[in-house]
């Protein structure tokens, strides 16, 4: 949500809230051109909220008045007390720990399901570094790529290379392996 506010120029209302003025007559007309605005993006924040709930979501902001006041009660509602999201992250983690790449699954699969787990993470507060989920990859590959781990580690430097390079990296390596094996296959039935 955060970025969809920022693409509409509308975070800076959700997060210091907007004013409505008590009286506008007193206000100059730089003020009152000022005040037009800010409510008006305030206004818009809060249609972009509504339109991202479903149903369930948009009656817990329903009687909200400003786009700050609809925000604060999703974040409490969603994300619950520090004592749950701790509880939430904890379990995450052990996901994270237990995660092995199956023998049948694709390295982009794989990736997509690190990924996934370690973003919750993130969500959730957990300071998680690109090179700590790479190297957690590289140690839960399928023992198939033992190789090309040995090689990566030896030679690259993880610091520098990002996740990106790692799976194409990898990828390459899976489809090589793939031919050679059809290659293989093909010369046993000739």
């Amino acid at each position: 949500m955060k970025v969809l506010f920022g693409a509409h120029d509308v975070w800076d209302i959700v997060e210091k809230c907007y004013e409505e003025p008590r009286d506008e007559t007193i206000l100059s007309a730089t003020q009152r051109n000022s005040s037009k605005d800010s409510r008006k993006r305030d206004k818009k924040a809060l249609f972009l909220i509504y339109q991202a709930l479903d149903d369930d979501g948009f009656e817990k902001i329903s009687n909200a008045t400003t786009a700050k006041e609809a925000w604060e009660k999703l974040q409490i509602s969603y994300k619950g007390e520090e004592k749950v999201k701790k509880v939430y992250l904890q379990t995450l983690r052990g996901e994270f720990d237990l995660l092995h790449m199956t023998e049948t699954e694709l390295v982009f699969d794989y990736f997509s399901r690190v990924l996934t787990i370690s973003n919750q993470m993130k969500r959730n507060g957990e300071k998680l570094e690109n090179i700590t989920i790479m190297e957690k990859i590289l140690r839960s590959l399928d023992p198939k790529f033992k190789n090309i781990v040995t090689v990566i580690q030896e030679t690259k430097d993880l610091g520098a290379m990002t996740i990106e390079q790692l799976l194409g990296s990898l990828q390459v390596h899976e489809e090589k392996k793939k031919k050679m094996q059809n290659f293989n296959e093909q010369l046993l039935k000739a």
